[in-house]
């Protein structure tokens, strides 16, 4: 089972095992909204504040020697948002991707999507597919944006999938097992999460990589996706690196 964590209040500067680096960390950045109306500001400048941690925390991961970092963009259910909020987060691609690509191409990052590409706006998808293709060979950090993703929503889909080929007759279900699940789900090709990290205080996994998660560790911190900074996911890192990861055995 999995260790909860929670962050302190003023994290230090850690010293890391260079060899116990997470290879794939996932993030659910929360709080966007709520750091807003704590100054009196609109969300959607929550949002837009939360745009630039993405940018410091993938640069954070890339020289840690992260191999994987995945961050929840937006979830099948947050199409039930206001309207304009939708569009604004909808936009944030663009405008990320517009002023972040150069360096992530410099600095050798690999950009891909995890989620349903028919219900984004065209001019969303073009900008994600443009620094898709335009990243395609690059050897580094692999940066995964889970937008318009859900976790149930993706195991019926692979459940689905599965059953149309016994239904074929092309698989026996004797044949079912973890390997082919994790072959049909979103993921595919990447490993799951050593280390889930949530800002914001929420104690929640919100339908976020619900089979990818079964014995990530998890660690969550108070501050808001906009305060979070290097020093807080350094802190993660090393509390992750505090445990020990027995996988159900002794």
């Amino acid at each position: 089972m999995a260790l909860f964590g929670k962050a302190s209040a003023k994290p230090t500067s850690p010293t890391l095992d260079p060899d116990g680096i997470p290879k794939h960390i996932a993030i659910i950045m929360d709080g966007n909204g709520r750091w807003a109306k704590s100054r009196g500001l609109p969300r959607m400048a929550g949002h837009h504040s939360g745009m630039k941690t993405v940018k410091r925390i993938t640069m954070a991961a890339d020289r840690l020697g992260v191999k994987y970092l995945t961050l929840y963009a937006f979830s099948t259910e947050n199409w039930k948002r206001p309207k304009a909020e939708v569009e604004f987060l909808m936009k944030l691609p663009q405008e990320f991707l517009s002023i972040e690509l150069k360096d992530l191409m410099e600095n050798n990052v690999q950009v891909r999507m995890m989620g349903y590409k028919g219900d984004l706006p065209d001019y969303t998808l073009r900008a994600v597919e443009e620094a898709i293709v335009q990243t395609a060979n690059n050897t580094g950090l692999v940066l995964n944006f889970a937008l318009n993703y859900g976790s149930r929503k993706e195991m019926i889909e692979a459940v689905r999938t599965i059953g149309q080929a016994v239904q074929d007759g092309k698989l026996s279900p004797d044949d079912i097992d973890e390997s082919m699940m994790e072959a049909n789900l979103l993921s595919a090709g990447v490993p799951d999460p050593d280390l889930l990290i949530r800002t914001s205080g929420e104690l929640r996994l919100s339908n976020f990589m619900l089979w990818q998660l079964a014995y990530s560790e998890m660690w969550f911190t108070d501050v808001y996706w906009p305060e979070f900074t290097e020093e807080h996911f350094f802190e993660a890192v090393r509390e992750y690196q505090r445990r020990g990861r027995r996988y159900g055995g002794l």
